[in-house]
C-alpha cells in the first residue's frame, strides 16, 4: 500500500512539474510580409529575451518563456516604413498571448528607395505634471516642433528620450494626442518618472501575470528595449531606470538587458553606426561597473548616445568612437522659467543624417536654430562681473571660440565653470556648474565686442555686443 502511495505521489509531482514547464514554455510563430503578401526574409525578432530571423518564406518561431516575455517584437528593416498608428506612435511589437501559438504576424511597406538622409529629432524631458505645466507644453513646445518640422525636408523621425510625464501617467493619451499634430513617427524610452509608483520593476517582479511598473507605459508606448534600422543606422532604444517602486530606482541596465543588447548587435555589422537611446546618461550608467559591459559592446561601432535624465546640456565624447549628447530638457527645470539648470532654453536636439555622416544642432523653443549661444554684458553675470560671458550649450572640445573687441581679434574666450546667471535670477534650486561657459574682460573704452563661434562642423555663429 505504502508502494502505491509512494507512487502516486510521484506520478503527482511529474505532472506538477509538466505542467509548470508547459505554463512558462511557449512556442509562438509568425510571418512577415510586404503590402502584397510577398514573404520578408531575415528580419530580426525577439520576445525579449529569444532571438531569431525570419526565413526565406518570412515564417519565424520563437520558444518563449511567458512568465517573462509579454511581446514579441521586430527590428524594422530599413528598406521598409517603420508602421504606426493613427497616432504616429511606432507599432513593431505584439502582445504574447498564451491562447494564440499562431498569428503574430506582421505587414511592412516596402519604401519606393531607401533614403539614407534624414532627420532624426531627440526630445528629453517634456515631464508635465499637472494642466498648467501641459499647457506650456501645449502652447509653446508643440507648435514650436510643428513649425520647425514643416521647414524641413525628406523623412523625419522623432525620439523621446524618457520623462513623457512627470509620474501623472493619466496625461498620457494629452500628451499623445498633442504630439501626433507633428506628424513624424514617435519612438519613445522609459524614464523615471513614467512607471507606476505603486510597483516595481518587470525585471524585479519576475512575472508577467503579476503587477509591475511598466504597464501602463507599455499600454501606450510597448516594450521598453527594442530596435529599428533607419538609412545606414542601426537604432537602439533601451530602459536604464531599474524600477523599486514608489520613486526609486537605480541607474544601470540589468544582466538579462546587456545579454539582450549583446544578441541584437550581433546582427549588425562592426563598424556600423548605431544610435542608442536611453533616459539616464551612459555616462551615470557607467558608474555602475557591472555595467561596463556596455561599452565593451559598443566598442566595435561608430556610436551616439541620445539621454535625458539631468535636466542640463552635456556632450561627452567617451571614445574616439562614441558620442554621448545628453539634451537639454523640453521642459528646462520642471516648467519653472525658460532654461535647463546649465542655462541651456528649453528645446530640443535636430540631428542630421547622410549615410554614416552625422551632425547636430540643439533647437532652442521659441528662437531660431542658428541661436546657438547666449551673452551676459558686464555686470549682468554676477560672479563675473568685469566680463562679458558666453553660455555655448552645444560645445565641445572641438569648439573654437573667439572674441574681438572693436573688430580686432583678442584670441579664444576663457573657459570656466559656474552656475547659469539665469538659472541662478530663477530662484531655482538643484544648481549646476556647467562647463560650456567662458569670459572675456574687455578695456574700459571699448565700444563693441564681437563674439565668434566655430563649431566642431565649420560652422560660424556670432553676436556683437554693444557695451557703449
Amino acid at each position: 500500500m505504502k508502494k502505491i502511495e509512494l507512487f502516486l505521489l510521484c506520478w503527482l509531482s511529474a505532472l506538477l512539474a509538466m505542467a509548470g514547464q508547459q505554463s512558462d514554455s511557449f512556442i509562438i510563430q509568425g510571418k512577415i510580409t510586404d503590402e502584397q503578401n510577398r514573404p520578408i526574409a531575415n528580419v530580426v525578432v525577439n520576445d525579449g529575451i529569444n532571438f531569431t530571423t525570419t526565413d526565406a518564406y518570412g515564417m519565424y518561431t520563437l520558444n518563449t518563456d511567458t512568465d517573462k516575455c509579454n511581446f514579441v517584437r521586430i527590428s524594422v528593416p530599413a528598406a521598409y516604413e517603420l508602421p504606426v498608428n493613427e497616432q504616429n506612435l511606432f507599432r513593431f511589437y505584439l502582445p504574447i498571448n498564451r491562447k494564440n501559438n499562431g498569428g503574430y504576424d506582421f505587414k511592412l511597406k516596402k519604401r519606393t528607395s531607401v533614403d539614407k538622409q534624414f532627420t532624426y529629432m531627440v526630445f528629453s524631458d517634456p515631464q508635465p505634471k499637472n494642466d498648467f505645466h501641459f499647457v506650456r507644453f501645449f502652447t509653446e513646445t508643440v507648435p514650436d516642433v510643428k513649425a520647425f518640422v514643416a521647414q524641413l525636408k525628406g523623412d523625419v523621425y522623432g525620439f523621446v528620450e524618457g520623462d513623457i510625464v512627470s509620474d501623472a501617467l493619466h496625461l498620457y493619451p494629452l500628451y499623445t494626442s498633442a504630439v501626433a499634430s507633428w506628424g513624424i513617427s514617435l519612438m519613445h524610452v522609459i524614464g523615471n518618472h513614467d512607471f507606476d509608483l505603486k510597483y516595481e520593476a518587470l525585471s524585479r517582479v519576475g512575472n508577467v501575470s503579476k503587477k509591475y511598473a511598466e504597464h501602463t507605459y507599455e499600454d501606450y508606448y510597448g516594450p521598453t528595449d527594442y530596435s529599428l534600422n533607419l538609412g545606414d543606422i542601426h537604432v537602439v532604444c533601451m530602459k536604464d531606470i531599474d524600477y523599486m517602486g514608489h520613486k526609486k530606482y537605480n541607474v544601470r541596465f540589468t544582466p538579462e538587458q546587456i545579454e539582450w543588447l549583446r544578441k541584437d548587435l550581433s546582427y549588425v555589422k562592426p563598424g556600423s553606426t548605431i544610435f542608442l537611446n536611453v533616459h539616464a546618461p551612459l555616462f551615470k550608467v557607467l558608474e555602475n561597473d557591472a555595467d561596463k559591459e556596455v561599452f565593451n559592446l559598443l566598442k566595435d561601432y561608430n556610436v551616439h548616445v541620445f539621454s535625458g535624465h539631468t535636466h542640463y546640456h552635456k556632450n561627452v565624447i567617451m571614445a574616439d568612437n562614441i558620442y554621448e549628447h545628453n539634451v537639454g530638457a523640453v521642459c528646462g527645470f520642471h516648467w519653472v522659467g525658460d532654461t535647463s539648470r546649465c542655462g541651456t532654453p528649453n528645446g530640443y536636439m535636430c540631428v542630421e543624417v547622410d549615410g554614416n555622416d552625422v551632425t547636430w544642432h540643439f533647437k532652442p523653443t521659441g528662437h531660431d536654430i542658428n541661436y546657438q549661444f547666449k551673452v551676459y554684458k558686464p555686470g549682468q553675470f554676477e560672479s563675473q562681473a568685469e566680463y562679458v560671458v558666453a553660455n555655448v550649450w552645444d560645445w565641445d572640445s572641438t569648439y573654437q571660440i573667439n572674441w574681438y573687441e572693436d573688430e580686432v581679434l583678442k584670441g579664444s574666450m576663457e573657459q570656466f565653470i559656474d552656475l547659469d546667471q539665469d538659472y541662478v535670477k530663477s530662484g531655482r534650486v538643484n544648481m549646476y556648474r556647467t562647463e560650456h561657459l567662458f569670459r572675456a574682460k574687455p578695456s574700459p573704452n571699448t565700444r563693441v565686442v564681437k563674439i565668434e563661434v566655430t563649431n566642431r562642423f565649420g560652422e560660424v555663429y556670432t553676436q556683437d555686443i554693444k557695451l557703449k
